[in-house]
């Protein structure tokens, strides 16, 4: 056990930079993945998160700090094929993902993407997530889930991958 422990302690060492503080909750491993963008963009995707996670109520919040980018998918369940969608934090921007975006009602033409399943909207910034016609987007999403949210418990934030390969995380 102690083994498995200080891989995953070097690993968030690693990832936090000179920070190199390890933390033992999944929120403050998500603030040290979030702290290594610029503070413009830390500070949009934690206002995003409080915003999704008041859209999402009784959500699984699933933690991918992938080589491209931090994602944070929302679902049901763990498991990612039950995922309404997910945001992700780009250096200069925030994009939500909708899965099954391709058979959202989306009378504005908001959804972006010619994916089979995903599509996306770039957010100009956490007041995005304000405008009807994109709550209307999640609430679909939310509506067409193969499992139910249970919006009487609180969402649960789980780190499922820290990639040891990443793009820089503040624009050139």
């Amino acid at each position: 056990m102690r083994a498995g422990r200080q891989v995953w302690e070097d690993a968030l060492r690693v990832r936090a930079g000179k920070r190199s503080r390890v933390t033992d909750t999944a929120e403050a491993q998500l603030d040290v993945f979030i702290d290594r963008y610029t503070p413009e963009i830390a500070a949009q995707a934690r206002a995003v998160l409080a915003k999704m996670r008041i859209l999402v109520p009784g959500a699984v919040e699933m933690v991918y700090d992938n080589y491209n980018a931090l994602v944070v998918g929302f679902g049901a369940t763990s498991k990612p094929s039950e995922f309404i969608g997910s945001i992700a934090l780009y250096p200069k921007w925030i994009t939500l993902f909708l899965a099954g975006g391709v058979d959202l009602p989306d009378p504005t033409k908001r959804l972006q993407g010619d994916g089979k399943g995903i599509r996306s909207i770039r957010l100009a910034g956490p007041e995005t997530l304000d405008e009807p016609d994109v709550r209307a987007l999640i609430a679909a999403g939310i509506a067409r889930s193969s499992a139910p949210f249970d919006s009487t418990v609180p969402n649960r934030l789980v780190i499922r991958s820290i990639s040891g390969k990443q793009r820089p995380r503040r624009p050139k």
